[in-house]
């Protein structure tokens, strides 16, 4: 980095800086300035700080803070460790790259949107995400607009900290930055991925090694055997009333799971569609929920394309599976057909 662009990012960072001497420290952030130190070294918009922007972060910060002249006066054997211990400490899930949430724990924020970045995280399913989804997209139209996305992040707040006072322009502040980190196709209002960005699942349980083919010198591309109690283990993951059927939120769960296999990019309609393929191809007693064995036949179909496609992307055996249970969907849907014509009347 040259001697320009660092002078630059050094005066960058010492606007936050508060004025004790002899004890420089970074001065509690607004949302918007929040925003601006991470639009500032996620240079290429990709949603991490990473490679040379995160050795330039690293640099910068640490002259912002132990007051020193340049990022040249680190040693590069020091710097090293700091940023070993650094990664230690803050990148939480391991991946050698610094998220926003992340971020959100080294800098001191204003104590309210700090909040934002600590709200259940993560979710323990897609069962409670829909559910928190359906309470919030409240004129049901398939995206948190930005009135809906204000009361969420009250009510995150609020969760949090009961006595918390806010006032409308501090929460639009919020609102506003809060898309400006989630909506990545900058339409105003969050999708469900986006969405699922911001309330982020602890597991998909559908990524569970039982749907993994294994690989081996006698067994490439077999699969182990898919037994009861693994079709019953996962039926009670989305079954969360316990009343045997997966219905509502928990089957849009199960489907947003399913979904998440294939495309990492998705809307409401989407997950409509997909739910539409479920219950026309595995519903059996069209009673518009799944019970333990029609889910059987979905984690099925999961299990097999996974074995078929060893090798291959996710994506490409769980777009296989949506085709099989289309495929299923047309078969049902003709048997279902004809046995009511045959129904006595």
């Amino acid at each position: 980095m040259s001697s320009t662009a660092g002078n630059k990012v050094v005066g960058y960072m010492n606007q936050y800086l508060l004025n004790e001497p002899g004890s420089p420290r970074i001065q509690r952030l607004t949302a918007a300035q929040f925003m601006d130190v991470w639009t500032h070294y996620d240079s290429d918009g990709n949603g991490f700080i990473e490679g040379a922007e995160l050795d330039g972060f690293l640099q910068e910060f640490l002259v912002a803070v132990c007051n020193l002249p340049s990022p040249e006066s680190i040693p590069k054997k020091t710097l090293e460790e700091l940023k070993r211990s650094f990664m230690e400490e803050y990148d939480v899930n391991h991946d050698g790259k610094i998220e926003i949430k992340e971020l959100a724990q080294l800098l001191p924020l204003d104590e309210n949107f700090f909040l934002l970045f600590r709200f259940n995280n993560p979710l323990e399913s897609s069962v409670e995400f829909m559910r928190i989804w359906k309470q919030f997209d409240k004129d049901y139209s398939g995206y948190i607009e930005a009135d809906e996305l204000k009361d969420f992040l009250l009510a995150v707040i609020l969760r949090s900290n009961s006595a918390a006072i806010l006032d409308d322009d501090k929460l639009l502040d919020y609102t506003d930055s809060i898309l400006r980190i989630f909506d990545t196709n900058k339409d105003g209002k969050l999708q469900l991925s986006e969405m699922a960005q911001l309330l982020p699942v602890k597991e998909n349980f559908l990524n569970r090694a039982v749907f993994k083919a294994r690989g081996g010198q006698n067994q490439k591309g077999s699969l182990r055997t898919l037994t009861a109690q693994d079709v019953e283990n996962v039926f009670l993951l989305y079954d969360r009333d316990g009343n045997g059927t997966i219905e509502n939120e928990e089957l849009y769960g199960l489907c947003k799971d399913l979904l998440e296999l294939a495309k990492s990019d998705y809307d409401m309609d989407d997950l409509e569609a997909f739910h539409d393929a479920i219950i026309s191809g595995c519903d059996i007693n069209r009673d518009g929920k799944i019970n333990q064995k029609e889910l059987t036949m979905i984690l099925l179909a999961i299990a097999k394309t996974a074995s078929e496609e060893e090798g291959v992307a996710s994506g490409a055996s769980t777009a296989s599976t949506v085709s099989a249970l289309k495929s299923r969907s047309k078969v049902s849907g003709r048997h279902h057909q004809s046995s009511t014509t045959r129904r006595p009347s």
